[in-house]
């Protein structure tokens, strides 16, 4: 296996664990944006953090917006205070639509399977135009498309 099948393959089995840990019916974008910034260092992490975005940064954007999209409903936390999530490690979580294309875009920005990187995995996530992601991402004061062109940029220079 190469070292992007062990990456990928980390980010997953990383987002199954968030997507358990929140109660969640299948892993999303988000909780692959959560592995990668809780994974070892590498570049793709870095990029993050560049931007502020660690783990606990991305958790409290992501819980801005869960409450964000409730009141649009009508439905505030504060009123109604949720109970935390329990988690059933027995649950099957499958990849959600979104997360295969997510993948199908990392794999699409790279040349090749042999030329994924982690950043062409990021950047299949930033890619998404609309959902949680771009959503948190923009209460949280982060310029998408900056940040994109920043991993498309590092790619190209063959920096990552």
């Amino acid at each position: 296996m190469s070292a992007i099948d062990h990456y990928i393959n980390a980010i997953l089995v990383q987002g199954r664990a968030e997507a358990l840990a929140d109660g969640s019916a299948a892993i999303e974008p988000h909780h692959l944006l959560l592995a990668i910034a809780s994974v070892e260092e590498n570049a793709a992490r870095q990029a993050l953090t560049a931007e502020g975005l660690d783990r606990q940064a991305i958790k409290d954007a992501l819980d801005r917006e869960f409450e964000r999209s409730l009141s649009l409903a009508g439905v505030s936390l504060a009123s109604f205070g949720l109970p935390t999530s329990t988690p059933d490690p027995k649950r099957s979580v499958n990849m959600g639509a979104s997360t295969k294309l997510a993948l199908d875009r990392a794999i699409a920005a790279a040349t090749g399977k042999k030329d994924l990187r982690p950043g062409h995995l990021l950047l299949g996530i930033l890619q998404a135009e609309v959902g949680t992601v771009p959503r948190a991402l923009a209460l949280a004061g982060v310029d998408r498309p900056a940040l994109m062109a920043s991993v498309e940029q590092a790619l190209a220079n063959g920096s990552w």
